[in-house]
């Protein structure tokens, strides 16, 4: 479970009704717009994946999807992996599938815009983090000449893209976020958080096409074991790149002393000082996090963690540090 219930917190650092402030709290499609420059830096072509992240393993971006052309009677040499055992059984012979291969790659962004991903005691909200993320993932992907497509989902509304190729794809694609109603500050209820990431990832496996590379972005609490089944299956014929969000605050507590954390219209205080609760809330945030280590190993995912006050363009050129073929 996520530490704490109240997650409209603004970073002490600046003032939101300020323009720099504003820009730690939600995002506008001038200022997505304009990462387009710094997403030439990452790199999405087929290449080994050489991370130490968590997950820690060899992977390969297969790169262009495979997609069904016909079916042919088998031929010596012929995968039979590949066979076509439903025509097999109404034929009597056996038949193999034939593939033809995709001219573009769909890259498809998962984004949470829950209500937990409104948190930050540094750096931006995890929200912001990730719609710039996300961002820099759809220009990086029409650099590539892949297509664009994903899923941007609240507690309460999902949109979903389908892949698009060039600009036309990208600018869609951040006028669809930049405009979610998750950004609207009275817009959160947490009553219905549990149902929506398993929701959407149900969402995503429909849109997902067979080779497609795909990026969840959140900060990956309230999740329902269903959704663990879900992804697995996304794993199965996708690369699945998993980029998880947090604050500081959620890793460690901050010195000793009371503090308090407003949401805009309550608040709450927590004692730091106490070390029971300083070891309890140490736990909770390394049990999630070998959870996701967990996840990124059983279903070969590769896993990035990037923090509120982490400079979201490294996060993603140390995270996919690809080495080419």
């Amino acid at each position: 479970m996520h530490p704490f219930k109240f997650t409209r917190q603004s970073s002490p650092a600046q003032d939101p009704h300020t323009d720099e402030g504003r820009d730690l709290v939600t995002v506008s499609t001038s200022s997505l717009v304009g990462l387009s420059a710094e997403a030439k830096t990452i790199h999405l072509k087929p290449a080994r994946v050489l991370s130490r992240m968590a997950g820690n393993y060899l992977s390969t971006f297969k790169g262009r999807g495979m997609e069904f052309d016909e079916s042919r009677p088998y031929q010596a040499g012929d995968d039979v992996r590949n066979l076509d055992w439903r025509v097999t059984a109404r034929t009597g012979r056996a038949y193999t599938k034939q593939f033809r291969e995709e001219r573009e790659r769909a890259v498809l962004v998962w984004t949470d815009l829950r209500p937990s991903m409104f948190f930050a005691t540094q750096g931006a909200f995890k929200a912001v983090q990730a719609a710039r993320a996300a961002t820099l993932l759809a220009w990086s992907a029409m650099q590539h000449g892949d297509r664009l497509g994903g899923l941007f989902f609240s507690q309460q509304q999902h949109q979903e893209l389908r892949p698009q190729r060039g600009k036309k794809g990208v600018m869609r694609f951040i006028q669809q976020l930049a405009n979610h109603d998750a950004w609207q500050p009275d817009y959160a209820d947490s009553e219905q958080l549990a149902s929506s990431s398993t929701e959407a990832i149900a969402r995503l496996r429909r849109v997902a096409r067979p080779g497609s590379l795909v990026f969840l972005i959140s900060d990956f609490y309230h999740l329902e074991p269903r959704f663990e089944d879900h992804l697995a299956q996304l794993a199965r014929h996708n690369d699945l790149v998993m980029i998880s969000l947090y604050d500081a605050l959620e890793q460690n507590l901050p010195p000793d002393g009371r503090y308090r954390l407003f949401n805009g219209q309550e608040t709450i205080s927590i004692h730091s000082g106490d070390p029971k609760q300083r070891s309890q809330h140490q736990g909770r945030f390394h049990s999630h996090q070998q959870y996701l280590q967990r996840l990124s190993r059983l279903h070969r995912i590769h896993l990035i963690n990037c923090r509120t006050d982490d400079d979201v363009v490294e996060c993603l050129r140390s995270g996919l540090r690809l080495k080419r073929r």
